[in-house]
């Protein structure tokens, strides 16, 4: 069941690792899905590849600015080295959205935590107040998103925001696709979101995973 004030999702970025899964979900779970990229042809067909696989022709493909302003949420699913170009491209697109980065800027080859800032605040500081920046998805691996669409998965969705409500909305969306989410604390704490990507990364080579995500324990919801 889809949250009725939040219909469309922007993936902007989307045609990478991460994008292509949290879209599939998404669609999967009733909201309309824009694929966005710097080329309109390329996320037409990741958006093609997608509507094949669910059997519908719901997703679309357009350029990054297009989707973000059709859209009531955006998801940027860049990797790290496009981060800094992708977000000053958006500047005057989300203006009174939500922008859920799910970035985390470390070498898979060499994985050390960042130094701060960390990519989402620093998304905020370029895309100014008008823009609610939420930090989402960075310990989640790519590999699994498009496996039992529909059911609930084993892992832990670690969410920061500097505005509650928006983390709010942003964990509502994250549980329509069968994650548990928690919400972490203000923007400044992503950098932490970030270093645990490091461990992550280390802890899947070590054991021959590509799986490898994180669980919290002792909290209800």
């Amino acid at each position: 069941m889809t949250n009725s004030k939040i219909n469309t999702l922007a993936i902007l970025g989307g045609t990478g690792n991460l994008g292509p899964g949290l879209a599939l979900r998404w669609a999967h779970a009733g909201y309309k899905i824009l694929i966005g990229s710097r080329q309109q042809e390329k996320a037409q067909s990741v958006a093609d590849e997608l509507n094949t696989i669910l059997g519908t022709n719901s997703i679309q493909g357009m350029e990054n600015a297009d989707a973000a302003r059709q859209a009531d949420i955006g998801i940027l699913t860049v990797k790290a080295s496009a981060h800094q170009a992708a977000i000053e491209s958006l500047q005057g697109t989300l203006d009174g959205k939500i922008l859920v980065d799910t970035t985390a800027r470390v070498d898979f080859r060499d994985p050390h935590p960042p130094d701060p800032p960390s990519a989402p605040a620093r998304a905020q500081e370029i895309l100014g107040p008008e823009v609610r920046v939420v930090a989402a998805f960075q310990t989640i691996p790519a590999k699994v998103l498009p496996e039992n669409l529909g059911a609930s998965l084993d892992m832990d969705v670690l969410v920061c925001a500097d505005d509650r409500q928006a983390a709010d909305e942003v964990i509502q969306l994250v549980e329509a696709v069968g994650f548990h989410a928690y919400d972490v604390g203000n923007l400044e704490n992503a950098i932490t979101l970030e270093g645990l990507v490091s461990l992550l990364i280390a802890a899947n080579k070590n054991y021959q995973s590509k799986k490898g995500s994180i669980r919290l324990s002792g909290i209800s919801k």
